[in-house]
């Protein structure tokens, strides 16, 4: 059974910095893409970052020189480092992850709530 489990969000101040963690398992996490998310009540689910199992990372604009995706295979884990946070950075920050070949099939976690808020 698939597994991804979100953690490190929380409430911070305008300018502050927050570090998601995803730890995944079930999965063979070195073969996958894995992705950042962010998503708030009635409205459609964002992509924040990519990174692939080369370690090639993409992100959306308004992430861009802000929050940096890592990964770290040997831990089964992706990264979100979030900085100079903002009030519209607030959302529920999910992890997904999907296997280099089959673009088909998502694994979502539970999600995590930042708050960015004075």
């Amino acid at each position: 059974q698939v597994r991804l489990v979100e953690s490190g969000g929380g409430l911070v101040q305008p300018g502050e910095s927050l570090r998601l963690s995803c730890v995944a398992s079930g999965l063979v996490f070195s073969q996958c893409t894995l992705f950042w998310y962010r998503q708030n009540p009635g409205t459609l689910r964002d992509l924040v970052a990519v990174i692939t199992s080369s370690g090639n990372t993409r992100y959306s604009d308004s992430a861009k020189g802000r929050f940096t995706i890592s990964r770290d295979d040997a831990k089964n884990t992706v990264r979100l480092q979030m900085t100079s946070l903002q009030p519209e950075d607030t959302a529920t920050y999910y992890c997904s992850a999907e296997y280099n070949w089959d673009a088909s099939r998502r694994f979502w976690g539970q999600g995590t709530q930042v708050t960015v808020s004075s």
